[in-house]
């Protein structure tokens, strides 16, 4: 995602040498706080109702479906119109991974050695048409997102992973039309749902806090087109969807505020405009037209620079970890990658400080050399591939030995990027520039955010056809933990025909087995020593180049209420609760 150490609350130093000021941590009410206030409070506390409140994005979404979807910043945005089991409660840096019961009464109860769990819904729930919300809604939820993968491909599959009857040849409810549907979830009545799991899974309820458990009413459903009219069971409802333009929501009138107490339904209209210059929402931004980046991506270059050199910006900006790591992915299943060596000369020649700079500077990240990022409980340090400098210059030395005993010479690969994010093409120009010094000859391959996985890098057969030897990929854990990182980009399970996030394909059995290890277990502290095991067997395989523990720097509108930046949606403000000034 694309998600407990504390999250960053000064800013690095930039490559300017200027340094991001703290803050009290207090929230603040008066649109006066300082940088980085929301990484440490709610900035502008309000219960104000009213106004329009402007979100923009220099893409769109591949679907704002709550069970096709697996970007962080839609997983944020959905909450607005879809409510899962369970969510996270608004709140600054890791006190933003605190999990609470949503359309759930309370978490859920486990039994069979966490093989089992059950949720009861809150009574007197309804969709935005008025008809009542039931928990065999939320089960057609999750078979709709994770077993009709022909029709719906592009969000997580850990519930056709670990449901016991997988197995049973389930094909989703599309194909399969008898009522009983999917046996490993049981509806017993309108307010209970049980999982039956084939394994522990200990933290199944960081699991239902995926949009896929937000309930789906079946006549309502319309497969990949439900994106364009979407059930609202949130305090908002879709009102206009305009396809790569526009989204409008409105007030849900049929949202109780009784059965919610999470959500506060402040501004009368929110408005989602897409496919504008990243140039131009951050001038919005600071004209008060725009009060969010919707993607949470940060501002662009030339913006970052003006605002770290005005000390009257600079309070308006915040800049945060966010459980994310920026990497190149190796694909073993082109050649010559297939052969470890050329995988590890890839490791030693990347010039990491390099790439660095392109982003951005120090203040978008550290250099990082592990897979987990170091906001994340289970990390550990270490450096499989430690890189040397001869003053400015990246020494080759080991990177040559690696290229020469892959045996590979001279060779042409392909390289891919998000064509609408500049710091990863400028951070895949920096890593082509370095492999071109061992023999590697790298092209950039560019395309749109919005269709990465689902066309392009996401799709394993498209990457072996075309060459894609190397893929540029940011990453953010799905929920706070190890697991909820590590799972979908290093799991043999996880690869998908389509919709992959596990780029590399990365299928090693010792890998498989510590995860599967890992989340059986109710003890904390050892699923931590497994994460850490992972991370370093991963390394080893020499599958993921760790480019920076990336960081990002949002402009804080002083026109919105209730900013709060968040661990658990990768850094990004927190979409639950804002408000507009009037």
């Amino acid at each position: 995602m694309r998600r407990s150490v504390p999250v960053a609350t000064i800013a690095a130093l930039t490559s300017a040498g200027l340094l991001l000021s703290g803050c009290s941590g207090k929230s603040s009410s008066s649109g006066s706080a300082e940088a980085n206030a929301a990484t440490k409070g709610i900035v502008n506390a309000s219960d104000e109702k009213g106004g329009t409140l402007t979100y923009a994005m220099s893409d769109a979404p591949e679907s704002y479906d709550p069970g096709n979807t697996y970007y962080a910043y839609v997983w944020n945005f959905s909450r607005l119109y879809a409510r899962p089991l369970t969510t996270f409660k608004p709140g600054p840096g890791p006190k933003g991974n605190e999990l609470v019961p949503d359309l759930a009464e309370s978490m859920g109860k486990s039994s069979d050695g966490n093989k089992t769990w059950t949720y009861k819904i809150r009574k007197g729930l309804k969709y935005d048409d008025g008809k009542p919300i039931t928990s065999k809604d939320v089960k057609y939820a999750v078979e709709r997102s994770n077993f009709a993968r022909d029709v719906l491909s592009l969000g997580p599959n850990y519930f056709q992973t670990y449901l016991k009857d997988n197995e049973g040849g389930y094909k989703g409810p599309y194909k399969d039309k008898s009522p009983e549907g999917l046996k490993s979830i049981e509806t017993p009545d309108d307010q209970t749902i049980v999982f039956r799991l084939k394994q522990p899974f200990a933290e199944f309820d960081y699991l239902v806090s995926a949009p896929q458990t937000a309930p789906v009413p079946q006549a309502r459903d319309k497969g990949a087109d439900y994106t364009k009219n979407i059930a609202s069971s949130g305090s908002y409802k879709f009102d206009t969807y305009e396809e790569g333009k526009k989204v409008v929501l409105v007030r849900n009138p049929n949202w109780d505020a009784k059965t919610d107490p999470l959500r506060k339904q402040l501004p009368d209209k929110i408005v989602l405009n897409m496919k504008v210059a990243q140039s131009t929402i951050d001038k919005d931004l600071k004209a008060g037209n725009t009060h969010i980046d919707m993607a949470g991506r940060g501002v662009d270059a030339q913006t970052q620079a003006q605002l770290l050199t005005s000390t009257k910006e600079k309070a308006n900006t915040d800049n945060a970890l966010g459980q994310r790591l920026s990497y190149v992915a190796i694909n073993p299943k082109v050649a010559p990658f297939d052969k470890v060596e050329c995988r590890r000369a890839v490791q030693y020649a990347v010039d990491k400080k390099a790439v660095q700079t392109a982003q951005g500077g120090p203040i978008r990240g550290d250099v990082a050399t592990t897979v987990l990022p170091t906001d994340l409980a289970g990390y550990q340090k270490f450096d499989q591939y430690p890189q040397k400098y001869n003053g400015e210059n990246l020494d080759l030395t080991e990177a040559k030995k690696q290229w020469q005993a892959c045996g590979a010479g001279n060779v042409s690969t392909t390289i891919s990027a998000r064509s609408d994010r500049q710091d990863e093409v400028d951070a895949a120009t920096s890593v082509v520039g370095s492999l071109k010094k061992i023999g590697i000859d790298a092209k950039i391959q560019t395309y749109p955010s919005g269709k990465y996985f689902s066309d392009y890098a996401g799709v394993p057969e498209f990457t072996k056809k075309n060459n894609i030897g190397l893929m540029m990929m940011q990453w953010g854990s799905d929920y706070p933990t190890g697991f909820g990182y590590l799972n979908q980009i290093v799991n043999g399970k996880a690869i998908q025909k389509s919709g992959n996030s596990n780029l590399s394909e990365l299928d090693d059995p010792a890998i498989n087995k510590l995860l599967d290890e890992a989340i059986a277990t109710s003890d904390k502290g050892q699923r931590e020593k497994d994460y850490a095991e992972i991370d370093k067997k991963t390394m080893e395989q020499a599958v993921i180049v760790p480019l920076t523990y990336f960081k990002i720097l949002l402009y804080r509108s002083p026109k919105a209420t209730n900013l709060v930046s968040t661990s658990a949606y990768s850094g990004e403000y927190d979409y639950l609760n804002v408000g507009v000034k009037k």
